[in-house]
């Protein structure tokens, strides 16, 4: 059975305010999407957690940012697990939904199917790419792997880089309500304490793992015990209050929050969605000379090209292809 808690909230990332502490952030409920996200590839369980992690994170920092275009993280590491892509991609018009995608790369050979799957990564780094689109510099910012999950990573990327003090509670996996099908599920809250007017000094080294920031370096006083106050109100949220769906984000905020004054704003939709198309293949190939699309060419006299995201298939006259092609993509013969 669904109930219409679930219709009303599945695959959506509200966005919210504690007045009474200077707080902004944001709850993301995540069904349809992961299960999409997912089922593209047949990841086994520990890629799938941290896809499933990487894939929540990506959308509530992506509501987050005032964004015209693409929000990326990347996670790099020299583990078997050797990298974790997301995508979120702005609604192109208001009302419309936001997109998310996602894909991993891992070593089977090297992967340990019982180990944790964030031990999985390694010595390696966090970043945080953002696009605002053409003629837009693109924005990067990188920090190391640090911490037990790519959650703590997260909240690292924003002290260090950001001086923005961050916390993420999140939870996922396989669930199945009563005469209903398992399916990835994933919920999620994100704090962030707003920037002070003219901005933050922080201490030159942090308190944290290597030297690295956190929010004891960069908050004093009474943003410090603002802070505190509301990770120990997060700090009570259940596995099933996060992730759904008989408790409505709205009645979460209130259950955790209703001292500090909580203000929610309107919902953004997502869902899956892949920006991949002839046109990019032929955009990406345009590096390559005659002689390098005839190495790439196969037995068949064409080009082939997968998208890691979705695997979508393309097939190119190479001909078409390269700086020194001899044919428009669209010519015929």
């Amino acid at each position: 059975m669904t109930t219409p808690s679930q219709i009303a909230w599945d695959d959506t990332v509200l966005p919210f305010q504690l007045d009474h502490s200077d707080i902004r952030g944001r709850v993301a409920r995540l069904d349809g999407v992961l299960d999409n996200v997912l089922k593209q590839h047949d990841y086994p369980p520990v890629i799938e957690a941290l896809v499933a992690e990487a894939a929540v994170l990506t959308a509530l920092i992506g509501q987050s940012v005032k964004l015209r275009w693409k929000l990326s993280l990347q996670i790099r590491g020299k583990g078997p697990a050797r990298l974790i892509a997301t995508d979120y991609y702005g609604p192109s018009e208001e009302g419309e939904p936001a997109r998310i995608r996602a894909y991993a790369s891992y070593d089977a050979d090297r992967l340990d199917h019982d180990a944790a799957p964030f031990s999985q990564i390694g010595e390696g780094y966090f970043a945080v790419m953002i696009d605002q689109g053409q003629d837009m510099q693109p924005y990067q910012g990188f920090t190391p792997i640090a911490g037990e999950s790519l959650s703590d990573c997260a909240q690292t990327y924003f002290a260090q880089s950001e001086q923005i003090p961050t916390r993420f509670a999140l939870t996922f996996g396989k669930s199945q309500l009563p005469g209903g099908v398992s399916g990835w599920r994933a919920g999620g809250v994100m704090l962030q304490h707003m920037p002070p007017v003219g901005g933050t000094v922080a201490a030159e080294f942090g308190s944290g793992e290597g030297g690295l920031l956190s929010h004891v370096d960069i908050l004093a006083g009474a943003e410090a015990e603002n802070w505190t106050r509301a990770n120990i109100l997060l700090d009570t949220v259940e596995e099933l209050e996060l992730i759904g769906p008989t408790v409505a984000p709205t009645d979460l905020l209130v259950r955790l929050f209703h001292e500090e004054g909580p203000r929610v704003f309107d919902a953004q939709a997502v869902k899956f969605g892949c920006s991949c198309g002839p046109e990019k293949v032929v955009q990406a190939m345009s590096i390559y000379s005659a002689k390098d699309i005839k190495t790439m060419t196969n037995d068949r006299g064409v080009v082939t090209a997968d998208c890691q995201f979705c695997g979508k298939h393309y097939e190119f006259d190479p001909q078409v292809l390269g700086f020194e092609a001899t044919k428009a993509p669209g010519d015929a013969g």
